[in-house]
Order: structure tokens, then C-alpha cells, then sequence
């Protein structure tokens, strides 16, 4: 059973940098596809980006295409969101999800395993 755990969250003002943290355990993380999704009250969950198993492939949304950026590091079983220029819309909890697939990786179903989420404030 793999589970994720998130960190890195906060407050911070409009155009500041926030990096994201997604920590994997019980089971190679490295075989799955990872991802990143956030949920704004009252708003469905929202693709944000996404990363292949080795690293070679990312996938953004265009809401962010250009000032997020996603990683991972197998070694640490760990995948980070950089987080740049950050906007009010932002704000929402932010939560990592591993996946066995390859393709689809913008659609939450698609997803096998999710983490708790953390909270994302910009103030304006």
C-alpha cells in the first residue's frame, strides 16, 4: 500500500514561490507516474501538473504552464512542485496522486493512490 504525504504549504503574498513536497512510502514509487491536483472551496479538482515514472515526460496545466514546475527525485521517493509568480487563484489545497498508467495523466481517475493534501493560501 502506498502512501504520500505532502508538505511544504502556506501563506504567501502575490508573485511569491512556494516548492511542494510529496514524500512516497511502502511501495517503489519509482514505477509510478506522479501527479499534482489542487481543489478550490466550492471548485472540482483540477489537474495541475504531472511527471513520468523517470522523470523524462512533464505535464502541465496551462493555468500554470510557465511558473510551476514539477520533479522528482526516485532516490528519495519524493516528487516536488516549484511554485512561481504565484496568483490569488492559486489558492486551494494542493495534493500529490501516484498512478500505474501512462497516458491520461491530467484525469483524476486515473490515479491509484492519493495523499492528504496541503493548504496553498496567496494572498493578493
Amino acid at each position: 500500500q502506498v502512501q504520500l504525504v505532502e508538505s511544504g504549504g502556506g501563506l504567501v503574498q502575490a508573485g511569491g514561490s512556494l516548492r511542494l513536497s510529496c514524500a512516497g512510502s511502502g511501495g517503489f514509487i519509482s514505477i509510478y507516474s506522479l501527479g499534482w491536483f489542487r481543489q478550490a472551496p466550492g471548485k472540482e479538482r483540477e489537474f495541475v501538473a504531472a511527471i513520468s515514472w523517470s522523470g523524462g515526460d512533464t505535464y502541465y496545466a496551462d493555468s500554470v504552464k510557465g511558473r510551476f514546475t514539477i520533479s522528482r527525485d526516485n532516490a528519495k521517493n519524493t516528487v516536488y512542485l516549484q511554485m512561481n509568480s504565484l496568483k490569488p487563484e492559486d489558492t486551494a489545497v494542493y495534493s500529490c496522486a501516484a498512478s500505474l498508467q501512462r497516458r491520461n495523466l491530467g484525469l483524476p481517475n486515473e490515479y491509484d493512490y492519493w495523499g492528504q493534501g496541503t493548504q496553498v493560501t496567496v494572498s493578493s
